[in-house]
């Protein structure tokens, strides 16, 4: 009776010790994770397996060896689970959160909720485009101006006049000169006065003097002086003499900055002109060349535009709308067209070298001029005289009305000519060529007045200001990028600015001191810069070929541009001249009799 009570008390320990090692220790993981069902099931077939030796065990007796053989893999099992960590190996690697997206303990699916967040709220994610109304672009321009006058306010504020200023562009000339960033308000002294003046004070890179006891004090100006004889810091040079009553002084001022950041906030603002974004017509040009180096598209006073395309020479007529072919040049190419300042006559040069001049009214060619040798890809009028560029490296300077085929020749380009302008108050001539050269002659010198190497790709894009004289305007290719500011009167660089791509066309505003350039690769887009803070505008795109081709309309308005996507984009760019002049109402009477050519 006695070995039966001891042996079912020692099965009865065996089964308690069994039911203990059979359960392996339980970490509790994070609400956010997820253990694998393969971990799972493999917890619920050790159990079941400890359920039967304990049931197995309580009905027979147990054998020691066969119960240390059953019970070692569950023990190798159970020191495996010990130490597996907190997250499955078989899990992906843990997702790593930004700043915007924090997860929390209550087990959330960040994925859902990111998937549901509003365009607004997550703007760095793409979407789809919305389009920008005029009203909203207006907005925009606001907004951008309200950051720079901030970011102006801020820096006045936090550095005083310790670092230079810039000057917001938006700004009128009488604030400007008023504004600046030497304004020293003896009122807001806090060292030591001295009659010193300001510009006797140290540098802004050394280090500042430190001022003695009561640095923030908020006493009224009194006649007391400390041990050493010099007045306290609380005072104020006109203290001395009595109280500051200078009303704008900074002690006397309810606002928290300083009266100079007050005037900006409080000075009148130019209102933000908006410019629409999308062509108010586009027209197709079949065979439209896509090469840098030709000009087939300008607009004439008289309203027509002209378009090579082809061996064809087209006219629209801005104020009917019709199109009339002004020739067909058969076994030849057009590479160049270019309008008289004055009259209907326009001027084609082909591909042969040759450079043709045609009546547009009549529809009648009145002469062919000779003597280059490669494409004429350049041309440009001076009144009676017409100068034309071309792939053999020279420049020709015809009289039209004299017989002879050439005025004069230029030589000073070492690659093909592409850019040619006049400057017909000055008598000044603009060339650029694929050298990499930009080179001004005075009037008909066969010797250049200057030779700007600086660009380092082809020079087309030249414009000459209507607004300032001896002001040249120059654009390089891919390799450059950049849109330079010549002084012909001092032969040197005045201002340079960094495109971002590169730079086909450049045309001022005959409205506005304005500049509007035309670029390639790789956003192929149209860009009004504000001279001469050269602070955008805007930026214009459409085109889905590098925009090669530019022209302004005669009120100057409207510009056209020509890409190699074969289409002709119409831009209201441009207010209207405040002052009468070129493109009244008599340039449009005079374009509605051309409706009816044919």
């Amino acid at each position: 009776m006695r070995e039966t009570t001891l042996e079912s008390h020692i099965t009865s320990s065996i089964t308690s010790k069994t039911m203990e090692n059979s359960h392996t220790p339980t970490v509790v993981p994070p609400a956010d994770t997820r253990t694998p069902p393969l971990a799972v099931n493999k917890r619920n077939h050790l159990n079941e397996q400890s359920t039967n030796i304990a049931e197995r065990a309580g009905s027979e007796p147990v054998d020691p060896t066969a119960l240390s053989k059953a019970l070692k893999p569950m023990e190798d099992a159970g020191r495996v689970r010990e130490r597996t960590p907190v997250a499955s190996p078989s899990r992906k690697r843990q997702r790593v959160y930004g700043d915007r997206f924090i997860p929390n303990r209550e087990g959330q699916d960040l994925q859902a909720s990111f998937s549901l967040l509003h365009d607004d709220g997550s703007p760095a994610t793409p979407s789809k485009a919305k389009k920008r109304t005029p009203h909203g672009e207006l907005h925009f321009q606001k907004t951008e101006e309200a950051n720079r006058t901030f970011s102006t306010l801020l820096r006045s504020e936090l550095f005083d006049n310790t670092i230079p200023q810039p000057t917001p562009p938006t700004l009128s000339p009488d604030l400007t000169s008023t504004h600046s960033t030497t304004i020293n308000d003896p009122s807001r002294s806090r060292t030591p006065p001295t009659n010193v003046s300001s510009s006797s004070l140290p540098p802004a890179s050394l280090t500042p003097s430190t001022p003695h006891k009561n640095l923030f004090t908020y006493m009224s100006p009194r006649h007391h002086t400390n041990v050493s004889g010099h007045p306290t810091p609380s005072r104020t040079p006109q203290s001395r003499h009595g109280p500051n009553l200078n009303a704008r002084s900074d002690l006397y001022s309810l606002s928290p900055v300083r009266f100079d950041s007050q005037r900006l906030l409080l000075s009148p603002r130019k209102a933000t002109r908006a410019v629409s974004k999308v062509p108010f017509k586009v027209l197709d040009a079949p065979d439209l060349a896509d090469d840098f180096y030709l000009n087939l598209v300008d607009w004439g006073n008289s309203g027509l535009l002209g378009v090579g395309l082809g061996s064809c020479v087209y006219m629209w007529n801005s104020s009917s709308g019709r199109v009339t072919k002004l020739c067909d040049l058969q076994d030849d190419i057009v590479t160049s067209v270019s309008w008289i300042q004055r009259g209907t006559h326009v001027s084609i040069g082909t591909n042969k070298g040759l450079v043709q001049i045609w009546d547009a009214e009549k529809q009648r060619r009145l002469r062919t001029m000779t003597g280059h040798t490669a494409r004429v890809g350049a041309l440009a009028w001076n009144d009676h005289i017409l100068t034309s560029g071309s792939r053999d490296r020279l420049i020709f300077h015809r009289d039209v009305r004299k017989a002879d085929q050439y005025h004069s020749k230029l030589v000073g380009h070492k690659q093909e000519v592409c850019g040619l302008r006049w400057n017909t108050e000055d008598g000044q001539l603009a060339s650029g060529g694929n050298d990499n050269k930009l080179m001004v002659w005075d009037k008909l010198s066969e010797t250049p007045l200057y030779k700007f190497s600086e660009h380092t790709a082809a020079v087309k894009a030249i414009a000459w200001s209507p607004h300032q004289r001896h002001l040249l305007a120059s654009g390089g290719g891919t390799a450059d990028r950049r849109i330079k500011f010549w002084s012909t009167a001092t032969g040197s660089c005045v201002q340079e600015l960094d495109t971002g791509s590169q730079v086909c066309n450049l045309a001022w505003s005959k409205n506005s001191n304005e500049i509007v350039s035309t670029h390639g690769y790789s956003q192929n887009q149209i860009v009004v810069w504000k001279y001469p803070s050269m602070t955008q505008v805007a930026s214009l795109t459409g085109h889905t070929y590098r925009v090669l081709y530019l022209a302004t309309s005669p009120d100057g308005q409207t510009v056209v541009t020509g890409a190699g996507d074969e289409t002709l984009r119409f831009w209201k760019c441009f207010g209207k001249r405040e002052r009468d002049g070129v493109g009244g109402d008599g340039a449009g009477t005079r374009m509605e009799r051309w409706g009816e050519i044919r």
